[in-house]
């Protein structure tokens, strides 16, 4: 079941999305949403966001829970400026996700 997320309507009709505090409560009631659907909606129709808020809002979900809960997350009314910021943050998060996880070499 896919549940949609409207960035405006949850960041009190905000059309600037700037900074890491105000992604912070918007990323929990994102992960409620995960938490209890198969895919969430991410709509981003009305709202300009910097990289700090999405590194926020996505990056951290990426570290935290991997690289395939991307697959869980669709987005939508996307600006070619916020594609741009999620590809570059969600692939940076994911190369990080994986030199923190890969197995230790033998000395």
């Amino acid at each position: 079941m896919k549940t949609e997320f409207s960035l405006f309507e949850h960041s009190a009709r905000g059309r600037f999305l700037g900074t890491r505090y105000r992604a912070l409560a918007l990323r929990e009631d994102l992960e409620k949403l995960l938490n209890t659907n198969g895919e969430v909606v991410v709509d981003f129709k009305d709202v300009e966001a910097t990289q700090s808020f999405i590194d926020e809002l996505l990056g951290v979900l990426v570290l935290e829970r991997g690289p395939d809960l991307i697959n869980r997350i669709a987005f939508r009314s996307c600006s070619e400026n916020v594609k741009a910021i999620i590809n570059f943050v969600v692939g940076d998060r994911i190369a990080q996700y994986h030199e923190m996880h890969q197995p230790s070499l033998p000395h």
